[in-house]
């Protein structure tokens, strides 16, 4: 998942909310609209200051004040008004040179405030930050809407699109080029003065509601949490949790109690599996699934409505049916049709496996005595249960071979053997929170520097839930070799006293995906910033964090990294050969709670201009899909922070399906050749899809590296679902975008 950022002066996208990475993508820098103010003093705002020190520069993380964030906006945004000035100003014809790559190098400011300014937004939000969001929202709304709809500029921009000069222009510069006009095109910039003005009204008003929308999200996830009064509310659970439940106690000086469960989804899950006592599981539960849904004043609901009338509007504005039709239009799937068309073909056999699921457990349950039939808080509890019956697997057996530090170490030989990446801790760069911490990464054969990498890996108060990747500067070689900044940031329950931090076997998949977008930017090989590491279209984006999962799995992680951590031995393979066994138990429920949020997702964005009240719009469609009353959306409407935190992944939660489609089919390349460490199969996925970034069309590199469109059927396979006789006629595959791209 990823968080919402704000970028000026180039095209980048950054899986924040990935979380929500939410990514967020703006249009160029700037254009005439105000009396620009001079910049302040680096001396008195070090957020203005340009990064420096070793690595190329990095965020003064060290100097930062929280009352620095609004001048260094506004100065940096002024700045950048005078760059965009001159560029739409420029007497001479327009160029590839002093439009389209001026563009690409102004704004430098403003994306490293903006930076730091996401960061404390995301992971150090106090009531002071929050304040500033809210006064500061609307306003970056604006100014992005000034560079938009600045008509000298985008004519400047359609001159050098439409030139017959650019086909000499490279393939690169050519793609640039369209990206330009075609995000400008899809922002308004044709609209008459009228529809500008209201355009530019929605933007704003949609830009405070998103902040509105997380901040009350936050306030839930931070304020509530579960008490667990006596040893006896321990029941069940095993001696780690036990031991974190004490420590998040012990962290909000909650005394003479036995433990506290934190609202985050890492926390929450694993009392769900294994708490003994239901009357808990089930606050625990409601507690998690009601965020934002509780009425008073971090009720999300009436925000949800607002937000939906207005997309509606603007996609009408914009000349589109419907805000999907909009969001879809810049896609691998062009269309919300071929989207569903996906989710359709996968939604009924993996409801017809949860339903298979759910009697596994009410037998087991009603052999064990229970009068009461399985409940959403039952659901993971029994599914454990049945696990170990059926695969004598316990996951809490698994989870004591998952140490956060040593999967961190085995994310990291992945990357050497198949990235040829090393990675070693440095301590010479500033940091924002004691926490965190950075590593160098270089070339394994060359020594050549790559890039850095942060992790933050766990839970605190101000720090929004989930699990993402940022990048902090993208890799580009318009003026010089600037090399990338990520990081990856988590919410695990750290470890009492320098204790190991064991993590369930999800939670180490997810590690690996958020590392697939780091590597991702890592990799990247690109000229242009706007087209650099992640910077692709959002079907798309989540097609190599999705694909890194595979190798967690592998003998040779597992065999090296997944060791017990007491006694240091490797994981059995008795053990290893178990979980394989076990690999598609409970995709029933894992796919369809995935797939009632997208569909949801998806369906209240094909509603149009229509009224819509979130809470009764969920119920009513999940009844018509048939959802089993025993499993919710993984993302309830009032806390669905990908869709309603920002425009992000709005009408684009799909695309976590759409990518495991393309992860499946292109994993399955690697078992067809030697294996998943086959060399020659590492490299062509490296240099046709990781390093390209978007200067190449996304179906045009998935075939590049595989040698033929994608199939479906890796996936329900890797699933365990049938797998489909014939194709359907809307594949991924075949929505080839349109020959102007994607």
């Amino acid at each position: 998942m990823s968080h919402p950022r704000f970028f000026s002066g180039k095209f980048l996208l950054t899986h924040a909310f990935l979380t929500l990475n939410l990514a967020y993508v703006v249009s160029p820098a700037p254009g005439r609209a105000q009396s620009a103010p001079a910049v302040a003093s680096t001396a008195t705002n070090p957020l203005l200051a340009p990064w420096s020190g070793p690595y190329g520069g990095v965020p003064a993380f060290d100097k930062v004040k929280v009352e620095q964030f609004k001048p260094a906006l506004e100065a940096a945004m002024a700045e950048n008004l005078r760059e965009i000035d001159a560029i739409a100003g420029n007497p001479q014809p327009a160029t590839f040179a002093n439009t389209i790559a001026a563009l690409e190098r102004a704004g430098q400011r403003l994306d490293e405030v903006q930076t730091v300014y996401g960061i404390w937004s995301g992971t150090l939000s106090t009531p002071e930050v929050q304040a500033i969001q809210r006064l500061m929202a609307p306003r970056l709304a604006a100014f992005n809407d000034q560079i938009n709809q600045n008509a000298a500029l985008f004519k400047r921009i359609e001159a050098v699109y439409n030139s017959p000069d650019k086909k000499k222009l490279t393939p690169e510069q050519q793609r640039l080029a369209w990206l330009y006009y075609n995000n400008f095109v899809r922002a308004g910039a044709k609209l008459d003065a009228t529809a500008k003005t209201r355009l530019s009204a929605i933007n704003q008003q949609l830009a405070g509601l998103f902040t509105r929308f997380s901040q009350n999200v936050l306030a839930d996830e931070t304020d509530s949490v579960l008490v667990l009064k006596t040893p006896a509310d321990l029941a069940g659970l095993p001696a780690s949790l036990q031991a974190d439940a004490a420590g998040a106690a012990t962290a909000r000086k909650i005394a003479g109690v036995a433990g506290v469960i934190t609202n985050t989804r890492s926390s929450i899950e694993p009392f769900l599996t294994y708490s003994d006592q239901r009357k808990l599981r089930e606050k625990a539960w409601r507690m998690f699934y009601n965020r934002g849904d509780n009425g008073g004043a971090h009720d999300n609901n009436a925000i949800i409505s607002e937000i939906l009338q207005l997309r509606a509007e603007r996609a009408k504005l914009l000349g589109y049916a419907t805000h999907a039709h909009w969001r879809l239009d810049n896609t691998m799937a062009k269309t919300p049709e071929a989207a569903m068309a996906l989710m359709e073909q996968v939604w009924k056999p993996a409801v017809a496996r949860a339903k298979q699921e759910v009697a596994d457990m009410q037998a087991l349950a009603q052999k064990e005595g229970a009068a009461f039939k399985i409940a959403p808080w039952d659901y993971r509890y029994y599914a454990e249960k049945v696990r170990k019956q059926r695969y004598d697997l316990d996951q809490n057996e698994v989870q004591q071979y998952l140490q956060l530090d040593k999967m961190r170490e085995g994310m990291f030989w992945v990357a050497g053997e198949l990235f040829n990446f090393t990675f070693a801790s440095v301590t010479n760069v500033p940091v924002y929170h004691p926490d965190v911490k950075v590593w160098e990464v270089k070339d394994k054969t060359t020594g050549k520097h790559v890039g850095l990498w942060y992790f933050d890996p766990y839970a605190r108060p101000g720090k929004r839930s989930g699990a993402w990747m940022n990048a902090y500067r993208n890799q580009q070689r318009l003026e010089g070799n600037v090399t990338t900044i990520v990081s990856n940031n988590s919410n695990f329950v750290k470890g009492k006293d320098g204790a190991p931090t064991l993590i369930s076997w999800t939670d180490a998949s997810t590690l690996f995906h958020e590392f697939g977008h780091a590597l991702h930017g890592l990799s990247s090989s690109v000229t242009y910033p706007s087209l650099s590491g992640t910077s692709v279209v959002r079907d798309y984006v989540e097609f190599p964090s999705q694909v890194l999962e595979n190798w967690l799995p592998t003998p040779q992680v597992l065999q090296r990294f997944a060791v017990h951590y007491q006694t240091g031995k490797p994981i059995p393979q008795a053990l290893v050969d178990r979980i394989e066994k076990a690999s598609t138990f409970n995709q029933g429920f894992e796919t369809t709670e995935f797939l009632a949020s997208a569909l949801v997702d998806m369906k209240l964005h094909l509603a149009g201009a229509q009224k819509i009240d979130a809470d009764k719009f969920e119920r009513e469609t999940l009844a018509q899909l048939g959802m089993p009353a025993e499993i919710v959306m993984r993302h309830r409407t009032p806390q669905f922070s990908h869709v309603f935190a920002s425009d992000s992944y709005s009408a684009g939660y799909y695309s976590y399906l759409w990518s495991v489609v393309l992860a499946a089919d292109a994993f399955s390349a690697f078992t067809e050749a030697g294996g998943p460490y086959d060399k020659a199969v590492g490299q062509r996925l490296v240099q046709n899809i990781f390093s390209v970034g978007n200067t190449v069309d996304p179906a045009d590199a998935y075939r590049a590296f595989r040698g033929r469109d994608p199939k479906i059927d890796a996936l329900m396979r890797e699933r365990g679902f049938p797998v489909p006789t014939a194709q359907p006629a809307k594949q991924p595959a075949a929505q080839k975008p349109a020959s102007k791209k994607s």
